[in-house]
This record gives C-alpha cells, structure tokens and sequence, in this order.
C-alpha cells in the first residue's frame, strides 16, 4: 500500500503457497514457536553488545552530530545462527535543554525509535528532526533513533533491476487503458516479480512485516532499552501493530501517525483499492484549491476546468514529452505525490500554469528524471515496498480479477487507480510463499495506552484505518485533524496536535476520549513567474 512512498508485523505467519484466482479471506494464523525463539536468542545478543556507534557512512550524507552503528539479525528467525544481516542505526543524544528555559535540564526518558512508512522507507534521517523548533522538546527528553529497515540500503539492501531502468522515459497514464496497453503492463509485473526472485534468490522470502517487528525488538533491545517508545508512520503504523501484537509487555508508548488499515482481510489488496478511491477525493481537494486561486494560476475558475486544463497538459505531453522526460505518467505522479500533502500544492499548480503558457521548465524540474543517485534509491525502496507487500497477505494470482475490480473502481476514481495496479501488480505473480496476515487485538491491560493520529481527508492511509485501529488496541485514543489531507501530522504546523503528542511522549498523557483538532492552514498560492 504505496505511501509516499507506500506504505506497510514472538511469533509468526505460517507460510503458505497461494494462488488464487480471487481476493482471499485470509485467516489470521498461530504464532510460530520457532521464530519467537529465534527472536528471543537474536535480542539477547543483541542486548549484550549493544551498538557501537561512530561515523555514519558517507554514502548516506548524515550530518556530522549524527552517529551510526549496526545491529546484527537473522535473516530467518527460525533459525538465529543461520546467516545475518546488519541493520545501519542513526541516533543523535537527548540535548536535556529546556528549549524554554535555557537554564533547566530536562530529565532523559530513553530512545524515541522511528519508522517512516513504505515499505521501503529509510528512518536513518529522523534524528535530524530535532533541529526543528516542533520537534525541541521532545528532542531534549528523548535520543532520536532512527534506522533502515532490512532490505532498505544501506541495510543488506534488496536489488529487482537496474537502477538505470527503473525510470522508464516519458510514459503514458491513460484512465481507460487498451487491452493491448494492459497485456504490456501485465508483462511488464510478471518480468519484475522474476527478476526479485532472481536477484535475491531464496532470502527474498524473509523481507516481510513480520520480520520487521522481530528486527524492531532486536534494535530495541540493541539500544538498552527495557521498554520501547515508538514512532510510526504510514506503513510503520502497521509495523508498530504487529508489534504490538507480539510483544505487547516491550511496549513503553507508541504513537500511530497516519494508520494502514490493519484488518487482515483488508492487507494489502482491498487497502489498495480503498487507497485509490480516498485519492479521488483528495485530488478533488486539490483542484477546488487551484479553482480558488484562478486569479494566481489561471487555470479554471472551478474543478472541471482545472480538471480539463489538467487533461490539456497530458494531451500535448503525451504528443511532446516535456524536456524529453515528462510524460503523461509522469504528469500523474508528479500530482500524486501533492495528494499526500498539501505543500506541494502551490509548487505543481505553479509548474502546470507555466507549462500551459509555454514554459515547460517548472515542470521537468518537479517532474522530470531523477539522478543516477536518486535512481538507485527509489529502484531499492521499490524493491522492498514490493517484497514486503507480496510477501505479506494473499494477492489474487494473474491479472483477472485485478482488471475487473479495478476497471470497475476507475469509473468513479480515475486519477490514481490504474497507476496503483502498476505498483502492485508483480505480486499477481510473486513466486515466494505468501503468508496470511496477523489478525492485531489486544485486550484491556494487555498493552500500555498509546495516540493515534490521523488527518481526516488523509488518502495515502484512509481514516477507515485509524478508526480500525482504535478498535483493536484496547486504551488506544485517537486525535483526528479535521478536515485536512497531510499524510503525517506529528511534529508538523499543527500545534494542537503537537500539543497532545508532548502531552503523551512527556508525560504519559493522553486525553480522556478521542479528540479533534482544527485543521491546519491551507497554502498560500504562489504565482507563476
């Protein structure tokens, strides 16, 4: 389930071959025994070596206050002296200054440890919030700790293609795809799925939410923490879950921002699908937005004419690619990523109006080929995202029910559907073992309260997903941004929010019941120059 990049668990899911010809109704399973004892082994060494922290590794271009180190884990927690992988981990130290009283020290509570969604996400820059005004309070309390999740680089990171191909030249996005287009795309997700199996051999099997959790709980222990106090957003919300689940009695406080829909009929298919619908609204946000601003951008003084203004744009790219580059997919991801926050709205409104009057520049620039650095990041992240996803849940096997669900779903939410099939499709023909996802409840005293946040128009994680949530966490409280679309709240403009996740990560704190908070303020436009 993408979220910016997308999105995503001592036991384990049985593994089970599937091929379906539907979505299934997957059973939840019986932790395995073998694992939660490989788990426990792996987090005892961990706890006796402890991470040596030093430089971090140039390639990640951390800054120089930043330290990294390496926790060790077992590729399969079945077997825990079986081969390893490293885990790179970033902290940066408790300042312990009172940000509003230069003169006071602020007792230290532990490590806040991070997850920044994807599947695929690298948590290794998380430290570096600390420096942001939002952020100092909890900086002064906390070390901030982040990490890159395994298969994540530098992380034993995961490889499905060569970066140099992973960004395919300008490229159509049609809402109604051909037959013929759809064949091409299909063959297109089969040679991918293969090519993982090739690369990775058979450890591909072994990168998947369950065995995050597991490396969570080593990491946890790795840093002396007794208890853990977690971070979560987008897919490590669902992360942060399964853990739960499995180690609730490790659980110091936990924080959901942003939740994937945990219901295990839902992970990851039907989340998709829910994910594609909740875009359409968001998208419309946007344009009623840009309609607003028509005296600034002129690009239609209501949401069909931004829409048709839009659809001019991909017309004249799809016959002249701009910069050679940008095409009508383009184009579409471009704005997609503006659905996940409304940041970006000012920025692709300002690159699609000086496009239409004749400059294309703006937009090659938020839109156009990435370098080879960025290209062999977003090839490993997608590796991953993909790994994990197909190796997670059930995925119907082929293309014929994908196609008739979601040339059902297009009719009414065109903008993101088909490019979501694109993304997830290889798991229509993963060759790996898939498992039956963890059915997540915990019961009254069974877990330490914990703050779930979630913005109500947010579509990378649809609030469906954090009203889910708080009905399995028993003593969970959720604080809902009303009427906003950010993908991720904590420690942004909202100081309503950010008042409740220091009330919790400072004090313990929560509110009585769940709570609202006013939505942060919309955009300012900026003009086209």
């Amino acid at each position: 389930m993408r979220a910016a990049a997308l999105y995503s668990a001592a036991g384990s899911l049985l593994l089970t071959t599937l091929a379906t010809t539907g979505p299934v109704q997957a059973a939840p399973t019986a932790p395995n025994a073998a694992e939660a004892r490989g788990t426990s082994v792996a987090a005892g060494r961990a706890a006796a070596a402890g991470i040596a922290f030093g430089r971090c590794p140039k390639a990640e271009e951390l800054p120089g206050a930043m330290r990294c180190g390496t926790v060790r884990v077992p590729l399969d927690y079945a077997h825990p002296d079986g081969k390893q992988l490293r885990l790179t981990v970033s902290r940066i130290r408790a300042t312990r200054k009172d940000p509003g009283d230069a003169g006071r020290t602020v007792p230290r509570q532990g490590a806040l440890l991070y997850n920044p969604g994807g599947p695929g996400g690298s948590g290794l820059y998380f430290p570096m919030v600390g420096l942001v005004p939002e952020w100092k309070r909890i900086a002064a309390a906390y070390d901030l700790v982040g990490y890159a999740p395994r298969g994540v680089a530098p992380s034993a990171p995961l490889s499905c293609q060569d970066p140099g191909d992973f960004f395919k030249g300008p490229r159509p996005a049609p809402t109604r795809p051909s037959d013929a287009f759809k064949k091409e795309r299909a063959a297109e997700a089969e040679a991918y799925a293969r090519d993982c199996a090739d690369r990775a051999g058979p450890a591909l099997r072994h990168y998947h939410s369950l065995n995050n959790a597991r490396d969570l709980e080593v990491v946890r222990a790795s840093l002396g923490e007794e208890r853990l106090t977690f971070m979560g957003a987008s897919y490590g919300t669902y992360l942060g879950a399964l853990y739960a689940e499995l180690f609730p009695s490790r659980v110091r406080r936990m924080v959901f921002d942003s939740v994937v829909n945990p219901d295990p009929e839902l992970v990851w298919y039907r989340n998709n699908l829910e994910q594609s619908e909740a875009f359409e609204d968001r998208w419309d946000d946007f344009k009623e937005w840009i309609a607003e601003h028509d005296a600034v951008y002129g690009l239609g003084d209501t949401p069909r004419r931004v829409q048709n203004s839009y659809e001019e744009a991909s017309a004249r790219l799809a016959a002249e690619p701009a910069g050679g580059t940008v095409g009508p997919a383009q184009l579409q991801g471009a704005f997609l990523r503006a659905g996940y926050y409304d940041d970006f709205w000012p920025h692709r409104a300002e690159a699609l109006s000086a496009y239409l009057k004749g400059d294309p520049q703006p937009l090659v620039d938020q839109a156009g080929t990435r370098t080879e650095e960025g290209a062999k990041g977003a090839e490993n992240a997608n590796a991953v995202y993909t790994a994990v996803e197909c190796n997670d849940a059930p995925w119907p096997a082929g293309f014929r029910v994908w196609d008739r669900d979601n040339t059902r779903l297009a009719r009414r939410a065109p903008f993101e559907t088909w490019d979501n099939v694109w993304t997830n499709l290889p798991c229509a023909y993963w060759r790996m073992p898939r498992q039956r996802p963890l059915d997540v409840r915990t019961g009254p005293g069974e877990l330490p309260p914990t703050l779930i946040l979630a913005a109500e128009r947010d579509a990378a994680t649809p609030y469906e997903g954090a009203l889910e949530l708080r009905r399995r966490l028993s003593g969970s409280v959720l604080v809902t941004e009303r009427n906003a679309g950010t993908h991720g709240i904590a420690g942004g403009p909202n100081a309503c929010v950010n008042g409740h996740l220091e009330a919790y990560l400072l004090a313990g704190r929560l509110p009585a019941r769940d709570a609202s908070c006013a939505p942060r303020p919309e955009p300012e436009p900026r003009p086209a120059d």
